[in-house]
């Protein structure tokens, strides 16, 4: 029951934050910021690093998720 807990509440934060992020990727920046979001979407380079930062987080949470599993494992044999 503990792991069905710590998964359902670590999917909610993930949730979270990517819904936090969608909303300050939408609000206005500064005068400099829309030239700098223009060139990258013109070159497609935003879809690129955006990539590289969600397969970054995947794989962090995966990480995180299979140490958990291996620390409770030898804790239950303890």
């Amino acid at each position: 029951m503990n792991k069905i807990y710590f998964l359902k509440r670590l999917c909610a934060t993930v949730i979270f934050t990517f819904f936090s992020a969608v909303l300050f990727a939408q609000s206005d920046g500064d005068s400099s910021s829309p030239n700098v979001n223009s060139i990258m979407r013109s070159h497609d380079k935003i879809y690129v690093v955006m990539a590289v930062c969600l397969t970054i987080l995947v794989v962090l949470f995966l990480y995180l998720i299979r140490i958990d599993m291996k620390v409770s494992k030898k804790e239950n044999a303890s």
